[in-house]
């Protein structure tokens, strides 16, 4: 079984309230653990960023909107305990609590409009808002939408910055390479470490770039600009290597828009094990 959703925890959290007891955040995560049968890897799955598990992320989440709405309150911290209104919800014997349940309440709707979320628990100190739609609940936490949606734009941007680079002369992207790689540290800080060749070349090599001051220590680019559904092949990683020999270099970095087959991804393995072995 999947840790379930943010809204499906909502119901068994406020029924564990329901004993008028106060109880911890950690308390409720090991009810619920119980409550949908949670295997030790799914309770020790983490975020992307490592430091909370998913299930006591959502947890979380599904205890500040009970609150938000009023059905819970918190009488100190890290411990929250069911209120009149909580119970009044329990006693309608609900089959289900969610966000359209809770936006009957005025309070909860309120918290809905704000752009950011006053808890006194850092965990969810930036949470940002999410619009409810009649039909359309969200299945995901507020942060976890956040991170989807950081991955959206981050795909879209890429594939528009690589329409932008196929659109563009052979020699932009060559430069583009070498720019880039000087950005990531190669060449040092020196700004004329690196450039680009271009038609010039000897051998297809597009770009140099020196580690040192005097040339002694290079590292030359070979810069494909192919489309996606044209990949590097075998051969021409061959030919860049042979290109690598009679420069009697020993530093290559090969880039494309495409890709790499499995035969020219194996090439490259063999090169680098026995430039590292012989």
């Amino acid at each position: 079984m999947s840790i379930p959703d943010y809204q499906a925890i909502m119901l068994p959290l406020l029924r564990l309230a329901g004993d008028g007891n106060e109880h911890r955040i950690s308390e409720a995560v090991e009810h619920l653990a119980q409550t949908f049968h949670l295997s030790a890897d799914e309770l020790a799955e983490l975020l992307p960023s490592g430091k909370q598990t998913v299930s006591a992320n959502r947890a979380h989440w599904a205890k500040t909107y009970l609150s938000q709405a009023g059905l819970l309150e918190s009488p100190r911290r890290a411990y929250f305990r069911i209120t009149p209104r909580g119970r009044e919800v329990l006693k309608d014997n609900p089959s289900r609590i969610d966000v359209e349940l809770l936006s009957k309440f005025p309070e909860f709707l309120d918290f809905k409009t704000r752009a950011r979320v006053q808890s006194s628990e850092p965990l969810l100190t930036t949470e940002p808002p999410v619009v409810v739609r009649p039909g359309q609940l969200p299945a995901a936490t507020p942060d976890e939408i956040l991170r989807d949606t950081i991955k959206d734009l981050d795909r879209s941007l890429s594939s528009e910055l690589l329409q932008r680079i196929l659109s563009a002369p052979p020699v932009f992207f060559e430069n583009l390479i070498v720019t880039l790689l000087l950005s990531m540290g190669y060449g040092g800080s020196r700004e004329d470490a690196g450039r680009a060749i271009g038609k010039s070349g000897d051998g297809g090599i597009d770009g140099v770039i020196d580690q040192d001051p005097l040339g002694l220590d290079r590292v030359y680019v070979q810069a494909k600009r192919y489309q996606s559904d044209s990949p590097v092949s075998e051969p021409e990683i061959r030919a860049f290597s042979g290109s690598l020999g009679a420069a009697k270099a020993n530093k290559g970095v090969f880039v494309t828009t495409s890709y790499f087959t499995r035969p020219a991804i194996g090439l490259m393995r063999l090169i680098w094990w026995l430039s590292a072995h012989l």
